[in-house]
C-alpha cells in the first residue's frame, strides 16, 4: 500500500556525542528537503539503535508521485553521505515484523560467530533483491574501565563505592537527594557534579577521593584504560545470537528471493558449529497460511457433514464441495489477469470467502435436479429442465456480486462530495486482493456450475430399482404416484405447452 508516511533512519557507528549526532541529521536533512511532495518534516536526534530519525509526510496522494518513486528520489540525493546509514522505512501493513528478512546466526564461539555475521551481511547487500541492512554486530566503540587495586584502596581507607561517587562529579552527576517543585507532580533528582569546562576524561588523573586520610589523588590505587566497546549480548537457547536484517526491494518477493539466498549461504563453507535460522515475514506469513488452511479445511468439513444429511448421497456432497477446489482456478486467472499477487491472508480469506457462494449456487442446481427426478423426469431431461429453470437465479448471484466488488477490483474511490471518481487511492489498495480473489472465483466457478455440474450429475450411477414380491411390478414408485402416466420429454413438455 502506499503509505501515508515513511521514517528515514540514520546510524552511525562510533561513540559521538549528542552535538556531533545532532550535526549529522542536519547534513541529512537539507539533503532531503525541497521536495514540494512533502507537506511535513519532523527530525528526532538520539535513540538507542541509531542517531536520529526523520519522518516524513507527503501531500495527498493525488498531488504527488508513488511514495516508492520519492524515496528512490532521496536515495539518489543522499547515496554520497560517507560515514553513515540511510534506513528508509516504510509503515507496514501486513503481518507484525520489524524486517522482511530476519538470519539468526548462532555459535558457540564469539570470533566463529561474527565472522559468519559478517560474511552473511556481504551476501546480502550483494544481492539487489534486499535493501535497508541492518545487524547486531558490536559497533565499534571505546568504554573507558577503572581498574581499582583493592589492596592499595585498603591502605587510604577507600573502596569500590567511593570511587564511584566521585567519577561521577564528571560524568552525569552524582545524586545527593530529591526536590518536588511547585508545579510539578514528581520528584525530580538533585546531582552535583563539575562545572561544564572540567566535565571531561582528562581530569580524571586530576580527581581527588575523600577518604578517612584526607583527599587522595584517585591514581594512587586505580588507573583507567580504553577497551573495545560491547554492546548488547543476546541469546537463543543458552547460545549466542547475532541477527542480520534486510528488507525486500521494491517489486521484489521473499517467497522467490528465499530459496536462492539460502543456496548461496550453503556455499560459504561456514563451520559446522554454526547454525543459520531464517526468520522474518515468512515466518509470519508461514503461520497464517497454516491458520488459514486449518480454517480452510474446517469449513470443507462442516459442509460436507451438512450436505450429506441433507442430500443423503455422498456423491452429490462430493459434487458440490468439487466445485469450490475447482474456484480456486478463477482465483489465479482474476489475479493474474489484473496483475495483483497471491497475499496469504487477503486472498486466503477471498477463497473462503467464496466457498459459501460457490456452494450455495450448487446446492440451488442440484436441489432442482432432485425435485424433478421425484417428480419422474428422466435423468437428461431433469437436467435440462434444471439447468433452464436455474440460469436465471445463478447469473443473477453471479453479475450483482462481481457488479458490487468491482469498484475494489479497479481501486476506484468514489468521493459523493465533491462529486468525484477516482482510481488508485491508498484506501482501495487494501481490498484489492480480497475483492479480486473473490470475483474471479465466482465468473469461473458459474461457469463450473452450469456447465461441469450437470455433466457429473449426468455420469451419476442410478440406485438399483427393488422388484416387488407381490406382483412382480417394477414401474417406479414416482411414476405410479403420477397415476401410471409414462414419462413426457422435457420437449414435449415445452412443445404442448406452447
Amino acid at each position: 500500500m502506499d503509505p501515508a508516511f515513511f521514517n528515514i533512519k540514520v546510524r552511525s557507528y562510533g561513540d559521538l556525542s549528542i552535538y556531533e549526532q545532532d550535526a549529522l541529521m542536519k547534513e541529512v536533512e537539507q539533503r532531503v528537503l525541497g521536495l514540494e511532495e512533502i507537506e511535513s518534516v519532523y527530525t528526532k536526534t538520539g535513540g538507542q539503535d541509531e542517531i536520529g530519525v526523520i519522518q516524513m509526510k507527503p501531500v495527498a496522494w493525488q498531488e504527488r508521485r508513488k511514495v516508492n518513486v520519492i524515496i528512490q528520489e532521496l536515495r539518489d540525493k543522499t547515496a554520497d553521505l560517507s560515514g553513515i546509514e540511510l534506513e528508509f522505512k516504510k509503515p507496514d501493513a501486513g503481518p507484525p515484523s520489524e524486517h522482511d528478512l530476519s538470519i539468526e546466526v548462532i555459535a558457540e564461539d564469539a570470533v566463529q560467530l561474527e565472522n559468519a555475521a559478517r560474511q552473511i551481511r556481504e551476501l546480502l547487500e550483494e544481492n539487489p533483491a534486499f535493501t535497508n541492512f541492518s545487524d547486531t554486530l558490536t559497533k565499534p566503540g571505546i568504554d573507558w574501565t577503572i581498574d581499582i587495586n583493592r589492596t592499595d584502596a585498603a591502605r587510604f581507607g577507600a573502596d569500590a563505592t567511593v570511587v564511584g561517587n566521585t567519577v561521577q562529579f564528571v560524568t552525569n552527576g552524582l545524586k545527593i537527594g530529591d526536590y518536588l517543585p511547585d508545579d510539578a507532580d514528581e520528584e525530580v533528582d538533585i546531582l552535583v557534579r563539575y562545572p561544564e569546562n572540567k566535565r571531561d576524561i582528562g581530569r580524571f588523573d586530576e580527581l581527588r577521593v575523600n577518604t578517612p586520610y584526607g583527599l587522595v589523588p584517585i591514581t594512587n590505587f586505580a588507573s583507567i584504560k580504553p577497551e573495545v566497546k560491547q554492546g548488547n549480548i543476546d541469546r537463543v537457547d543458552g547460545f549466542r545470537v547475532i541477527k542480520v536484517m534486510a528488507d525486500m526491494a521494491e517489486g521484489e518477493n521473499l517467497s522467490l528471493a528465499l530459496p536462492g539466498l539460502q543456496e548461496n549461504i550453503a556455499t560459504l563453507g561456514l563451520p559446522e558449529s554454526v547454525e543459520v535460522r531464517i526468520r522474518g515475514q515468512n515466518e509470519e506469513q508461514n503461520e497464517s497460511q497454516a491458520f488459514l488452511m486449518t480454517a480452510f479445511l474446517a469449513a470443507l468439513a462442516a459442509m460436507a457433514l451438512i450436505l450429506i444429511t441433507q442430500f443423503n448421497s455422498f456423491y452429490q456432497a462430493f459434487l458440490i464441495l468439487s466445485a469450490v477446489l475447482f474456484s480456486t482456478v478463477g482465483v489465479f486467472l482474476g489475479l493474474l489477469i489484473f496483475q495483483r499477487p497471491f497475499g496469504v491472508i487477503m486472498s486466503g480469506v477471498g477463497v473462503i470467502t467464496l466457498a459459501g457462494i460457490v456452494v450455495n449456487n450448487n446446492i440451488v442446481l442440484i436441489d432442482t435436479y432432485n425435485v424433478l427426478r421425484r417428480q419422474g423426469l428422466a435423468k437428461a431431461d431433469a437436467i435440462l429442465r434444471t439447468g433452464a429453470q436455474r440460469l436465471r437465479p445463478v447469473l443473477l448471484t453471479t453479475v450483482t456480486t462481481i457488479l458490487g466488488l468491482l469498484p475494489m477490483v479497479l481501486e476506484m474511490n468514489v468521493d459523493l462530495v465533491n462529486r468525484g471518481v477516482e482510481f488508485g487511492a491508498p484506501s482501495t489498495q487494501w481490498w484489492s486482493q480480497l475483492a479480486t480473489a473473490v470475483a474471479g472465483g465466482l465468473a469461473f466457478s458459474t461457469v463450473l456450475t452450469l456447465v461441469l455440474t450437470p455433466c457429473l450429475l449426468m455420469l451419476a450411477r442410478e440406485p438399483k430399482i427393488k422388484q416387488t414380491l407381490n406382483d412382480g411390478d417394477s414401474t417406479p414408485p414416482a411414476e405410479k404416484q403420477a397415476g401410471e402416466q409414462p414419462s413426457v420429454s422435457f420437449r414435449e413438455s415445452v412443445e404442448t405447452h406452447a
